[in-house]
């Protein structure tokens, strides 16, 4: 879609939603309820406005600014008896083709205890924010750099060595390589926030631990519908809740994130499945009172295939960072703050020697207004610095209107 044409289709969003804010309690608020209570319908649209983000520092892994985006979300849920569940989402972003974001079947063998089994286009199952990525739980309308931005690394193309891989620092929207599919594409985030990947997902729960483990056909920053190499992803998430209000978390995955055809254009025949990406995580989350503080750290490990000298040092590694806070001034408002800083391990060409990709730090400050349980209105304003990249600095702020039921 032309960019004339998404901005028409944010701005008709906005003009919509404003107008429905006018009459806020005619709005449904709940999901809605048919046939017994088996099946239940609910949605969410939530409609962003800024300026164009010319350094693509809110890209997304679907092409899309996170700052301009018009997004309308339609879920179910089909209850077959006291075990079984079926579960599905479908997303549009910027009046674009709908797209199974979740489709999976819930199996719940005792009713009496909390554990349940989990197939198909299942939830994410490492990180705090990706447990948390719907508009209405995010305070801010920028996302974590560690869900969203967009590193040079790619999963069907390749360096050759690390002159190549230092030539795309800071070109993560449209980056290129020899190895591989030649043409210019996006790169991979640490962790993506805009795809569910597709497996079997455990999870168990008690009053102090909860507990998530899923095997994968693709990786954090790659989810897959379908494999494109031999392997799967496992990961793994413990959270503990020692005291009210106090929230702990540990994340863990690892699997191989290079498609075949690239790893054959690398090194041949052979490799199937060797080329990884391992990944930690941990999070702690204490609200009270008028207040809530997040904190969130995850590291990840690329390894790539070693061809031609000047060999790239691996893995390549990358550490994320996020410290948010939120403050309820008065009933329905609220400001916020997110602090983000995205590092990289240092490789040497045959002139520099420096990180394989450029850090980039954000600071995002704003806040929002409830018109309604369900219906919040939202404005940021981001200060974003990278070192490297062709806008090595740029400010932006953006406003964003909310509904669900």
């Amino acid at each position: 879609m032309k960019l004339d044409t998404k901005r028409a289709a944010v701005t008709c969003a906005l003009t919509l939603c404003g107008a429905l804010g006018a009459r806020a309690q005619t709005l449904p608020s709940d999901p809605i309820v048919l046939a017994d209570g088996r099946v239940t319908l609910g949605g969410d649209v939530s409609a962003s406005v800024g300026p164009d983000d010319t350094g693509f520092f809110n890209y997304t892994d679907y092409e899309h600014s996170a700052l301009r985006l018009l997004r309308l979300d339609l879920s179910a849920s089909l209850k077959a008896g006291d075990h079984l569940a079926v579960l599905g989402e479908l997303r549009s972003e910027n009046a674009g083709r709908p797209r199974a974001y979740a489709l999976y079947l819930r199996i719940r063998p005792w009713t009496a205890r909390p554990f349940d089994i989990q197939v198909g286009r299942v939830p994410p199952t490492f990180g705090a924010f990706a447990r948390r990525i719907y508009s209405a739980d995010n305070p801010l309308i920028g996302y974590p750099l560690a869900y969203q931005y967009l590193t040079s690394l790619r999963p069907d193309a390749l360096p050759a060595n690390a002159d190549e891989l230092l030539r795309m620092r800071g070109r993560g929207w449209l980056s290129n390589f020899s190895l591989g599919n030649p043409a210019p594409d996006r790169g991979l985030p640490l962790a993506s926030a805009f795809s569910w990947d597709t497996g079997v997902q455990l999870h168990a729960a008690t009053d102090l631990v909860d507990a998530t483990a899923a095997v994968t056909a693709g990786t954090l920053s790659h989810p897959l519908f379908s494999e494109d190499n031999a392997g799967k992803q496992i990961a793994g998430r413990v959270v503990l809740h020692p005291i009210a209000g106090l929230i702990i978390g540990a994340s863990a995955a690892r699997g191989p994130f290079l498609a075949d055809t690239a790893s054959r254009a690398a090194v041949g025949d052979g490799h199937n499945g060797d080329f990884t990406q391992t990944a930690w995580g941990g999070d702690i989350e204490y609200s009270r009172g008028y207040y809530l503080v997040r904190f969130e750290t995850i590291v990840s490990d690329w390894t790539v295939p070693v061809v031609r000298a000047p060999a790239i040092d691996v893995p390549l590694r990358a550490q994320a960072t996020s410290v948010e806070g939120r403050y309820k001034i008065a009933p329905g408002l609220y400001a916020a703050a997110r602090l983000d800083h995205l590092g990289f391990s240092t490789i040497t060409g045959t002139l520099t020697r420096g990180t394989w990709d450029a850090p980039v730090t954000r600071l995002e400050v704003g806040g929002g207004y409830s018109i309604q349980r369900n219906l919040i209105v939202k404005f940021s304003y981001q200060h974003n610095t990278r070192d490297g990249g062709r806008v090595p600095r740029l400010n932006l702020a953006a406003a964003q209107i909310v509904f669900w039921f």
